[in-house]
């Protein structure tokens, strides 16, 4: 029989542990620890604490920004896991002193210390700046859109919310009746009353919960030159429903604006709004601002500094802005690719799908096949049907369009709804109207800031700049995203967002310090 070195469970032993030792040189837990303790100015966070003359100590702040920092370096967000890890992680251990703070005391710390969070963030960037990490020749603006702790179906303006709430009492009604039946019946047991109970008592709280929103708060108004409800939402009323590559979320925005030299972001804020074109001033304000207040240039935008953004962010409104504010800005529309004679080689570049692409619009008929009377302001289908007209307003780029709508029930029926339609295997299950047209009035119109804009992104030098903007500010979302674990945001409410949006951003910049910089000097 092998002999093996005998185990004895019931041992004891002494371990002498040097919590300094365990943050080791080199490391990205000692680049925290030895930035926090010899760089940083924490006592921004002293003024809420009460307790000079009286009262429990409190967990010091520096301990508390170690472990949440780390722990946001590696993926965790959870308060109550964070504070596992102190009980049990001897990184963690050494980085709080071996103290194991609370997980209400930590969630407290993120959600309660906005204003703080953001100081500390412009602390770490002026760091950048003193060390050479900021380069002050391009930013990119981008926004990455993720879920919040709200559900979608709990949105909805105040009429669908008064629908919704309508319904709920039906339901309540309904489940009271089958409930009376039940207690004069006999036969039924206690466990179909239980339920039934159950049933209404949850139609009510959801019912009730609806009634305080609606006679608390106000309709949430939109933004843009057409002022309308959009939709609001019970559980967080400053997140929104957006539409992103993988469907509708209810969440928000949170945009960053990265220095290209080494991509550190210089602001990183968060929007509960879907459009992303209402953010491009407040951002750039902010940064023009806190450059300023930093001491690193008075003016940063108007020092010759590039903006680049995606087509999110285009209007006529920002067009204006850029152009008046002498901002050195590349903003494409949403046609810029179009205009592109490179982009037609993607289509055989990339096969079917692109294919299938053109196909599809081939079989679609243009507006130009349709009868349009400007002066009249009629239109006739290529069927010979007259549509509707929808009235005439501004697109994107403010340009005085028509639009037209032809009726469902004639889109239905007719011959070339499948070269006409864009689905016309829907069209005989669901409601609303058919086809739709649009045509631009006036091609003589004066020139427009947005045409200002095209000229300078389609040329040769605006191409070259604006293929900078992915490679800027993409990585940045990716290793949030994927190294970090950052998919949705765990709090609710604007502020608390964007606390830990800055938190997540001041743990990338941290890296790159500790990268690139020199942390330990």
């Amino acid at each position: 029989m092998p002999k093996f070195i005998p185990l004895n469970y019931q041992q004891s032993s002494m371990v002498v542990i040097n919590y300094l030792d365990q943050l080791q040189s080199g490391t990205f837990e000692h680049a925290i620890h030895h930035l926090i303790d010899t760089k940083l100015d924490i006592s921004v966070f002293y003024p809420k604490y009460k307790n000079d003359d009286g009262g429990r100590p409190a967990y010091d702040p520096a301990a508390l920004l170690k472990i949440i920092l780390f722990a946001y370096s590696k993926g965790i967000t959870s308060s109550r896991e964070i504070q596992w890890c102190c009980e049990t992680n001897i990184i963690f251990k050494a980085l709080s002193c071996d103290s194991v703070p609370h997980f209400t005391t930590i969630a407290a710390f993120v959600s309660g210390r906005r204003k703080e969070i953001e100081q500390v963030f412009e602390q770490v960037l002026l760091i950048c700046h003193e060390q050479g990490l900021l380069g002050n020749e391009l930013f990119a603006i981008d926004g990455c859109k993720m879920p919040s702790n709200a559900a979608k179906e709990w949105s909805g303006t105040f009429k669908e919310l008064e629908h919704k709430r309508a319904k709920l009492k039906r339901q309540i009604q309904y489940h009271m009746r089958e409930h009376e039946k039940l207690d004069k019946s006999e036969a039924a047991d206690e466990v179909r009353k239980q339920r039934a109970e159950q049933a209404i008592d949850t139609l009510n709280k959801a019912h009730d919960k609806i009634e305080q929103f609606l006679k608390t708060q106000a309709p949430r108004m939109g933004k843009g030159k057409r002022v309308k409800e959009v939709k609001s939402n019970i559980t967080d009323n400053e997140s929104a429903k957006m539409t992103t590559s993988k469907g509708t979320i209810q969440g928000y925005n949170g945009v960053a604006t990265v220095d290209k030299k080494h991509q550190i972001v210089i602001d990183a804020q968060a929007f509960g709004e879907g459009q992303e074109q209402h953010t491009l001033k407040p951002v750039l304000e902010k940064v023009r601002q806190r450059f300023k207040q930093l001491g690193i240039k008075d003016n940063i935008l108007s020092s010759g500094t590039i903006v680049t953004a995606d087509t999110g962010f285009a209007n006529e409104v920002n067009m204006q802005y850029l152009h008046e504010e002498g901002i050195n800005g590349y903003i494409p529309d949403n046609q810029f690719r179009s205009r592109d004679p490179k982009f037609d080689e993607q289509k055989h570049k990339y096969g079917k799908r692109h294919q299938a692409l053109k196909i599809r619009k081939k079989q679609t008929i243009p507006s130009s096949e349709f009868s349009f009377d400007p002066v009249n302001q009629t239109c006739e289908c290529p069927a010979g049907q007259p549509i509707s007209f929808r009235g005439i307003r501004e697109n994107q780029q403010g340009i005085k369009t028509a639009f037209f709508e032809g009726r469902l029930s004639q889109c239905r029926v007719c011959d070339k709804k499948h070269q006409c339609m864009h689905n016309p295997a829907a069209a005989n299950h669901r409601k609303g109207n058919g086809r739709q047209v649009s045509f631009r009035l006036d091609s003589n119109r004066p020139p427009i800031y947005t045409d200002w804009m095209k000229h300078r992104v389609d040329s040769a030098k605006g191409k070259h700049i604006y293929s900078h903007r992915m490679s800027t500010v993409e990585p940045v979302f990716g290793n949030i995203g994927t190294n970090k674990k950052l998919n949705r945001f765990s709090l609710r409410g604007k502020a608390k967002v964007q606390s830990q949006w800055q938190l997540f951003c001041l743990i990338h910049n941290l890296e790159k310090l500790h990268h690139y910089g020199n942390l330990t000097g």
